[in-house]
């Protein structure tokens, strides 16, 4: 049976990347600093130990453990280096000629993210500029990743729990399920001819031509576009956002290795039923 080591495994990408894979036939071995369902060595990633046990009989790696973004402002930037670069780094050359595949963010966009008179358009081709720790070691762990031949790096767009209308609104334009990311990273796990940085995002009805739009009256453009969605909004008494700044692109993606995200808008809307 082939085997895969997921880092994070106890976090929520982690976990369900774990599970992911395991449905598509792999043993998995998690290694996490905490405890969880699918974590099998508790530890360090920046302790050799830690790293051997992980990596035993290991044939892929998916590396999702890290500081994010919560704790910019709480964790000392050494801190930040240590475990998003330096952990890295060392993961890395444990690894050898393993495949491997490297969880990193669309926040390392960072100022580009900014629109000016239209909404900003988010594939590869956007240069990242970097602002914050978290952004800055993100990025030079992506550097570090893709000089390895059998890399492959996947910036997820936002992911983790919100409020329904705020996870509603942001499955517009620039959240992301984790399901979709699980079956992003078990597909790049299998395929090791899939190398290079992909924005893995979810399913939107956008496209490039509406940015300006989207800047200006994006009530309107959903309203025009998503009549169904906008009138759900107002059955549960939520607002459509005035302006949208950004919107995420997965095409690369899906040309790449066939991503097509399943879970957007209309599914958070099923979920979230008006009261009666």
């Amino acid at each position: 049976m082939r085997r895969a080591t997921v880092t994070g495994s106890s976090g929520l990408v982690g976990s369900v990347v774990s599970e992911a894979l395991e449905a598509d036939g792999w043993s998995v071995t998690g290694v996490d600093r905490a405890p969880g369902r699918w974590t099998s060595v508790v530890g360090d990633l920046r302790d050799r130990p830690v790293r051997e046990a992980a990596l035993q009989g290991s044939d892929a790696v998916v590396h999702a453990a890290a500081r994010h973004a919560p704790h910019v402002g709480r964790v000392d930037d050494r801190e930040f280096r240590a475990v998003n670069v330096d952990a890295t780094e060392a993961l890395l050359e444990a690894t050898g000629d393993r495949r491997f595949v490297y969880i990193s963010t669309t926040s390392v966009y960072g100022h580009s993210l900014v629109p000016t008179d239209r909404a900003v358009w988010v594939d590869e081709s956007l240069p990242p500029r970097p602002r914050d720790i978290y952004d800055e070691t993100k990025l030079a762990a992506e550097a570090l990743v893709t000089a390895a031949t059998t890399s492959v790096v996947l910036r997820i767009a936002r992911c983790f729990p919100e409020p329904p209308p705020v996870l509603a609104a942001h499955l517009l334009h620039r959240a992301v399920h984790p399901a979709d990311v699980a079956a992003a990273a078990a597909t790049v796990t299998e395929r090791s001819d899939v190398t290079g940085v992909f924005t893995i995002a979810g399913p939107y009805a956008f496209t490039r031509v509406d940015c300006p739009a989207l800047h200006h009256d994006a009530a309107a453009l959903i309203a025009e576009r998503l009549p169904e969605v906008a009138e759900a909004f107002r059955t549960r008494g939520w607002s459509l956002s005035a302006t949208i700044d950004r919107v995420y692109d997965s095409t690369a993606a899906a040309h790449a290795f066939g991503y097509r995200p399943a879970y957007g808008v209309h599914q958070a809307l099923a979920i979230a039923q008006p009261a009666r």
